[in-house]
């Protein structure tokens, strides 16, 4: 079977990046690997294995158009309150908490943040599969 290791996002800024993903969720540098023309970051946590590659490429000076495909990444926390207070005390603009249900049974409580280059990141209350 495949195990999932990380996804892959292009950012502008590095260091604007690094703090961000630092700041909200705990990921810090794993790796990070210098090439001529482009750097890969690794960030990781030790809440899981899986990690999120950050890439800049050294000749862009423009943001990137995120276009219409990409949808979200997705983490979840213990205590959805405390964090959403965290972000907001932190200014790093959380969307209001969302009571997400069906037949009146809770399927998930979350919120969603952008980061600086405008990825979409979902935070979700632990509960039922989201774990």
């Amino acid at each position: 079977m495949a195990k999932i290791i990380h996804s892959m996002i292009r950012v502008l800024e590095e260091k604007r990046s690094v703090e961000f993903y630092n700041s909200a969720f705990g990921l810090s540098v794993a790796e990070r690997l210098d090439f001529e023309s482009f750097t890969l970051i690794y960030l990781s946590n030790a809440e899981a294995d899986f990690e999120l590659e950050l890439t800049v490429n050294k000749d862009r000076s423009t943001p990137y158009d995120l276009g219409d495909g990409y949808g979200h990444l997705a983490v979840c926390v213990k205590d959805l309150d405390a964090e959403h207070s965290r972000f907001e005390a932190e200014g790093l603009a959380p969307r209001k908490i969302v009571d997400f249900k069906r037949e009146d049974k809770l399927l998930a409580r979350f919120f969603f943040v952008k980061d600086p280059d405008g990825y979409e990141i979902e935070v979700l209350q632990k509960h039922g599969r989201y774990q």
